[in-house]
Parts: structure tokens; C-alpha cells; sequence
């Protein structure tokens, strides 16, 4: 057998059976509520600025960026900006000329003015508004016009309501066999009342209760479960939907 297909059949059986081990979940979920206790996820960055998500994440997102090779990735919510980089620095990597086009209703003065003195800023454009204002998607769909393969993040606001809306509006913009990500479908998993009391999202309504109300209409995208059963440890569970038709 040739030895790097009998790499990836090994891999993929290993991850296969990992992902009926129920113990290693319960455990992995156990972990992330602990870690969650000293804000784990805000203790990284990417080329210098600031990415609020596991490494495990960080890496999936890099090997789903290099196989689509997207020239165009739309992400709601920039945050500190690190995603935006993440995404842009893949893009400078596969060369030609993508973009990464980054919506939030927020753009801090300080996070904007670090963003745009980054090396990969070249390969960004951001839009402050409302992910699912009309004039917000009107200025996505004219970013979107004539680009081949289009790649969409979701994590903007958690809540159930705004999660299906943007699937409404931006799964439209994904292209077969790329990627739509839901980040933070990990919320249906932590205790109900966890963040309720600061946040407008809990157990019941957030975006994993929207993926699958999604899921349950649409026959254009899929969990990729190769993806999902080798992550455990992940702000995204069953939330890298690949689009298949």
C-alpha cells in the first residue's frame, strides 16, 4: 500500500473510534469548563493579534482554508481581530487574490487601528453594522460578485434568533465544497444558566439549536464529521457544515 494513504486510512480510523469513546467526550467537555474558569481561549494570538479560540480550532481552520482555497472568506464578528489575520495570513500563503471580509456592529477604535497597521491588512476589508442589516448584506453580495469559491465563519451574536438569520442570508454565499463554520455551538453543552445571566444565549438557544433547525431544511450542507471527530476539545461541535450541493 502506498505509505501516505495508509497515514490518512490509519488517521482516519484512529479518529473514527474516537469519536464513539463517550468517557474522552464527557472528559474533553469537563476540561473546557474548567479552563473556561481562567478565560482559556483569550490566551492566544495569531501573528501578534489576539485570536479568542482553542488551538485545536486554529489548526482546523488553517487545514480547511488550504484544501478549499476560498478567495473569499466572510467572517461575523472581528473581535480583536485575529481571526480576520488567521484567515488573511492563509490566503497570502495560497497567493492569488483573496480576501477576507469581516462585518461587526462594534469595530473598536483600538482593535481597528491594530488591524489595519497589520501586514495582512492588505488582504481585509471590514464593514461595521449589523451582520443581518439588508444594506450590510447588500455590501456582502457586491464582495461576493464573481468570486469563485466563498467560505463563510458565523460568530458574531450567539443567540438562537440572530444565528438562524445570518444562516438565512450568508449560507447562500458558500460555494460547493466549501465551508460554513459555527462557532460556539459548544454552549449546548455547558450548564444551563451559564451565561444567561450575561449573555442573551443558554442551553436551548444558541447557534447549535440554530444548525440544527438549519440542517433539518436544507440539503446543500453537512456535518463533516472527518473534521469534527478528530477536534474533542473545540468551540465548534458539529459546527464545520461542508456544502455539498
Amino acid at each position: 500500500m502506498d505509505p501516505i494513504q495508509q497515514f490518512k486510512d490509519e488517521r482516519a480510523a484512529d479518529t473514527n473510534r474516537m469519536a464513539q469513546d463517550e468517557d474522552l467526550k464527557k472528559k474533553s467537555l469537563e476540561w473546557m469548563l474548567q479552563a473556561d474558569k481562567y478565560k482559556y481561549t483569550y490566551n492566544f494570538s495569531w501573528l501578534g493579534r489576539p485570536i479568542i479560540k482553542f488551538p485545536n480550532d486554529i489548526v482546523i481552520i488553517q487545514e480547511i482554508i488550504w484544501s478549499v482555497k476560498p478567495d473569499l472568506i466572510i467572517e461575523t464578528g472581528i473581535a480583536h481581530g485575529g481571526s480576520l489575520i488567521l484567515s488573511a495570513s492563509m490566503l497570502e500563503l495560497i497567493g492569488g487574490e483573496g480576501l477576507v471580509l469581516g462585518i461587526d456592529i462594534d469595530i473598536r477604535a483600538h482593535n481597528r487601528s491594530e488591524i489595519e497597521k497589520h501586514p495582512m491588512y492588505k488582504r481585509i476589508k471590514m464593514i461595521e453594522g449589523s451582520s443581518i442589516d439588508p444594506t450590510i448584506i447588500e455590501q456582502v453580495r457586491r464582495h461576493a460578485a464573481n468570486k469563485k469559491t466563498v467560505m463563510v465563519f458565523l460568530d458574531s451574536l450567539h443567540s438562537h434568533a440572530h444565528v438562524a438569520k445570518e444562516l438565512e442570508l450568508y449560507s447562500p454565499f458558500v460555494t460547493l465544497g466549501s465551508y460554513l463554520v459555527l462557532p460556539d455551538t459548544f454552549i449546548e453543552y455547558f450548564p444551563k444558566g451559564y451565561y444567561s445571566a450575561i449573555r442573551p444565549w443558554d442551553v436551548g438557544n444558541n447557534p447549535m439549536t440554530a444548525m440544527r433547525e438549519f440542517l433539518a431544511r436544507t440539503d446543500r450542507f453537512v456535518v463533516d464529521h472527518d473534521v469534527c471527530n478528530k477536534l474533542m476539545i473545540t468551540e465548534a461541535f458539529d459546527g464545520y457544515l461542508r456544502c455539498v450541493r
